[in-house]
């Protein structure tokens, strides 16, 4: 993950976390035997992150999204081709998986949006 999309990440998590009252669906629910009524204690930011990754609504509700796919071997090969070749049409490439991996060609795209800004990286 890069600089700008972990100040993103920041963001939403800041904005989330100033939040003066949560609900059950926010955050953790402490429901210990001393205290007379729930006590609500908000996520971690790793909690939080993961949560936007796996629930559309929560995510929606907050203003994050985060995606994370595979890329197939021949988007691995464009990316090469791309960056390690300058587009050179004489010097195409079409590896396998194994290969790419020994040129440590990026295998996972991972797309950040917050506040209608996306920021891609390849991991």
């Amino acid at each position: 993950m890069n600089k700008e999309q972990q100040e993103l990440l920041d963001e939403a998590y800041e904005n989330y976390s100033n939040k003066l009252l949560f609900n059950e669906k926010d955050c953790h629910v402490d429901y210990s035997i001393n205290q007379p009524n729930k006590t609500f204690i908000p996520y971690s930011q790793e909690e939080f992150i993961d949560k936007c990754k796996t629930n559309p609504e929560f995510s929606e509700k907050w203003g994050l999204k985060v995606e994370e796919r595979e890329l197939s071997t021949e988007e691995r090969n464009e990316w090469f081709q791309i960056h390690r070749n300058g587009n050179n049409p004489l010097m195409k490439s079409d590896w396998k998986d194994f290969e790419l991996d020994q040129q440590n060609i990026p295998a996972k795209l991972i797309t950040i949006t917050y506040n209608d800004k996306t920021i891609e990286s390849y991991e």
